[in-house]
């Protein structure tokens, strides 16, 4: 048996010894680090035990991090709307759609960006960068999608946040990190831009993309204010429009599905907004742990120049 090497199993060379503030520092950052995620679980847990608690219980405060008074009242009114369900779907069409359609646009848009030979290349940057500060504002919005006859479609949901400027500005910046050589050896076998484009960027790219991809659906699955704006109809409503109409209570013409669940809002008025935060972030959970791994080094690869 071969005798272990103290400098390979410590990371540090041997007969050394690890220096006082050393310890107290891995000490002080591994009680910092831990704090850190007791901080930012806890308000989830608590709106996850509040969701399944008695309303008298929520108001008592006696909800910390396991629920009182088990009820699924809560669950069992709103989800046994046909409205919700309907709206669900929605959100999930959107989110879908609205993301395809943004990455392609992103990516191929931020591809053209990063050749520095591209004629009129800084007016195409200078144009992406000024809609960041500067927008038409509210009313010329509206206006503009009911006259493109977008009112009452997917599209005013999924078009208008098609391109995000700061996801468009850290794919160009990863896109030119990528070696030159590469692109040059596919022109050498005979590949066009297209070619380069579609088999050999996007292979190398799947870190920030997925980034993007959860950046985008996230953006694109919590929006309601554009449905709000620019839908009128309850079947087309999103899930989170749906949820906000609840909560508010709104019992209008224009907010069927918050209307139909209207009966049930005063009984389970003081945990309704926990149920619907975790209805709303259900989805997310499920595709971050996909994308997680990617995340870290897509925004750190996409965000330095090489």
């Amino acid at each position: 048996m071969s005798a272990t090497n103290p400098a390979k199993s410590t990371g540090r060379p041997r007969g050394t010894r690890e220096s006082t503030g050393t310890r107290v520092f891995g000490v002080f950052n591994a009680v910092f680090l831990v704090l850190l995620c007791v901080g930012m679980l806890y308000p989830f847990i608590t709106v996850l035990a509040q969701s399944f608690s008695s309303p008298g219980a929520i108001k008592a405060g006696q909800v910390s991090f396991w629920p009182v008074g088990f009820n699924v009242d809560t669950y069992g009114a709103v989800m046994s709307n046909e409205t919700f369900w309907r709206n669900y779907g929605n959100s999930v069409l959107y989110t879908v759609v609205g993301t395809l359609i943004a990455m392609v646009l992103t990516t191929t848009y931020a591809f053209v960006l990063s050749k520095p030979h591209l004629k009129g290349r800084k007016a195409l940057i200078g144009i992406a960068v000024f809609t960041m500060f500067f927008n038409g504002g509210l009313v010329p919005n509206y206006v503009l999608i009911s006259s493109l006859g977008m009112k009452n479609t997917m599209w005013a949901i999924v078009l208008p946040g098609a391109i995000s400027v700061f996801n468009l500005l850290v794919m160009k910046s990863f896109f030119e990190s990528l070696p030159k050589e590469l692109e040059e050896a596919a022109q050498i076998d005979g590949l066009g831009w297209y070619g380069i484009f579609g088999r050999i960027v996007l292979p190398l790219s799947k870190a920030v993309i997925a980034t993007m991809v959860l950046f985008y659906s996230v953006a694109f699955w919590n929006d309601w204010f554009a449905a709000f704006l620019y839908l009128d109809k309850s079947e087309l409503f999103p899930v989170t429009l749906f949820l906000r109409n609840l909560i508010a209570g709104a019992s209008t013409s224009a907010s069927e599905g918050a209307a139909a669940a209207g009966t049930t809002t005063a009984l389970i008025s003081s945990n309704i907004q926990a149920v619907t935060m975790i209805l709303t972030v259900i989805p997310i959970l499920c595709v971050y742990p996909f994308v997680q791994r990617y995340f870290v080094s897509g925004i750190m690869l996409g965000s330095v120049k090489g």
